[in-house]
């Protein structure tokens, strides 16, 4: 099978690599690098004003399935997608704080959404004006999606929203979050949930708390929604299931190709370590390299060879599994290849600072959560086994 490029998404590469180096200047290239495993809190208000310029280039929205220039977007194919994304890893642009409205919420309005919900949403994501957030994962319903507790009711034209949310990503920055709840008190499970657009500022009504992690940061976020107002629904009511499910796709499936070259540069710090401090003439350590830097292909050519497949029911779990615990791996390995001066951290500890990390020790901590977040292990598993091996399902 043929992996290469063609000449017009080599064209596409030498103009995406231009601009991006004309662009990326002053403090734009101060945060190279910046928004990644630990750092995602860093920086906020410049990659904001870094969105807005990356939508005035009409650089947000490549793979919306819709007219060019519809929504002020270019539109690429799936292997000029690829083409951009290799070269935004390649200039170490900073991290993006618009992924979850781009890659997320605007397929999902493309696929399920009426004509008025993408007009006003789209325009706003493709010019990088407005920050969306992921309103899934509860305290008691982790990664048990359909076993939700919160609850919307009818209020004239929307919803009032009242629960709590738990692990939500750029909850305190996003203007917006697609919320998941329950607006049928009669159904259970699956049933009866609709897929919910709810604005942010709403005090009074919504409170975010950050949630401090065992690396000092705060990524995360519990959002507490007290009577928030929703004022659109997607697909439907009670069609939030299905819609909820497309999305996870898109987020388990075909963004692992761009992750892939985020992992790319990781393994190749970790190498350097290896290099730097002499671990590379272990046997062990260096078979274990050679193992990550094989795994890493293998899982580039099954995300090649599967970009833009439809019907597979198992493909974005299997995806999942494979990067979760690749990159897991690559954290452990990371500590391994630095021995005992792993615990020590780039400078004094102090009570004013005591999390002061370095790159790989923020990997390491931050990996630890790779098989949970976005479905655990377990789930993955479960799908697999009832959906694509037919095996009996999970007594709930």
């Amino acid at each position: 099978m043929d992996f290469g490029f063609g000449h017009e998404d080599e064209a596409f590469r030498a103009e995406a690599r231009e601009w991006l180096l004309g662009h990326l200047i002053g403090a734009y290239a101060e945060l190279a690098g910046v928004g990644g495993p630990g750092s995602e809190h860093l920086g906020v208000g410049v990659r904001r004003a870094w969105e807005r310029e990356l939508g005035s280039g009409g650089w947000i929205g490549l793979g919306w399935e819709c007219a060019e220039g519809a929504y002020g977007n270019r539109v690429g194919s799936l292997t000029q997608q690829v083409v951009w994304a290799e070269e935004y890893a390649r200039v170490r642009a900073p991290g993006r704080v618009g992924h979850i409205g781009e890659n997320l919420l605007a397929p999902t309005l493309i696929a399920a959404g009426d004509e008025a919900q993408r007009r006003r949403f789209l325009p706003a994501i493709a010019r990088g004006e407005e920050l969306w957030c992921q309103g899934y994962s509860e305290p008691e319903a982790g990664s048990d999606l359909a076993g939700l507790r919160t609850v919307a009711v009818r209020d004239g034209g929307g919803y009032r929203v009242s629960g709590q949310k738990i692990w939500t990503s750029l909850a305190g920055e996003a203007d917006w979050c697609f919320v998941l709840a329950r607006t049928d008190p009669g159904e259970r499970r699956h049933r009866g949930l609709s897929f919910l657009l709810v604005p942010m500022d709403q005090p009074g009504r919504i409170e975010v708390r950050p949630i401090r992690q065992m690396s000092g940061t705060a990524e995360f976020n519990e959002v507490f929604f007290d009577g928030a107002r929703a004022p659109h629904v997607v697909g439907g009511e009670g069609a939030g299931w299905r819609v909820a499910m497309g999305l996870l796709a898109r987020e388990r499936g075909v963004a692992t190709l761009v992750q892939q070259i985020g992992f790319a540069a990781e393994l190749a710090a970790v190498i350097a370590a290896a290099v730097r401090g002499g671990a590379v003439r272990d046997p062990v350590l260096r078979e274990q390299l050679v193992r990550q830097w094989a795994e890493l292909r293998v899982m580039r050519w099954n995300a090649l060879r599967t970009l833009g497949a439809a019907g597979d029911a198992g493909a974005p779990s299997v995806a999942k599994l494979l990067w979760g615990g690749w990159h897991q791996r690559l954290g452990e390995l990371a500590m391994r290849v630095r021995g005992a001066a792993a615990a020590l951290g780039p400078v004094d500890w102090s009570a004013r600072a005591p999390y002061e990390l370095d790159a790989l020790q923020r990997l390491f901590l931050f990996t630890r959560a790779d098989t949970l977040y976005g479905g655990s292990d377990e789930i993955q598993r479960n799908i697999i086994a009832e959906r694509v091996l037919g095996l009996p399902r999970l007594e709930r």
